[in-house]
C-alpha cells in the first residue's frame, strides 16, 4: 500500500504553525538592539511576505508567487548590507523561533537546515 506524500507545511500544522513561527521570529527581532534597526519601523508587510513565502516554500498555498512572483530572495535583500554578524543574528532568532514553535522532527531538521543555507546565501558583505 502506498502512503500519501505530505508537505512540510502540512506536517508541521499548516498556516497556524507558520504564522506562529513568523510571529515568534519577529518578536525576537523586535527585542534585538542590533538587528531591529535594520528592519523598517512597521514590520507588518515583512511579516506578511515572510509568512506567505514560508507557506509556499514548505509546500502550502502558492499565494506568494501569485502576488509577488518568483521569490528572488537574494535580489530582494540586496539593498541591505548583510554580513556575518547580521546573518548570525537573523539565524539565531529564526532557529529559536523554530524551537519555540515546537516543530517536531524530522521537519525541525529540514526547516533548520533550510534556514542555515538561506541565511548564508543572503550574505553580501564581508566583515
Amino acid at each position: 500500500m502506498q502512503h500519501p506524500q505530505y508537505s512540510i507545511y502540512e506536517l508541521v500544522g499548516g498556516e497556524d504553525t507558520i504564522r506562529e513561527l513568523v510571529d515568534r521570529f519577529y518578536a525576537h527581532v523586535e527585542a534585538d538592539p542590533f538587528l531591529r534597526p535594520l528592519f523598517p519601523d512597521d514590520m507588518e508587510d515583512g511579516k506578511r511576505w515572510q509568512f506567505l513565502f514560508l507557506c509556499q516554500f514548505f509546500g502550502g498555498p502558492q499565494v506568494y508567487a501569485g502576488e509577488r512572483g518568483h521569490p528572488r530572495l537574494r535580489m530582494r535583500h540586496s539593498p541591505y548590507a548583510i554580513g556575518p554578524a547580521e546573518r548570525d543574528a537573523w539565524l539565531k532568532h529564526m532557529l529559536a523561533a523554530v524551537d519555540e514553535t515546537g516543530i517536531q522532527e524530522p521537519m525541525r531538521t529540514v526547516m533548520r537546515d533550510y534556514f542555515v543555507r538561506s541565511a548564508e546565501h543572503m550574505v553580501n558583505q564581508s566583515e
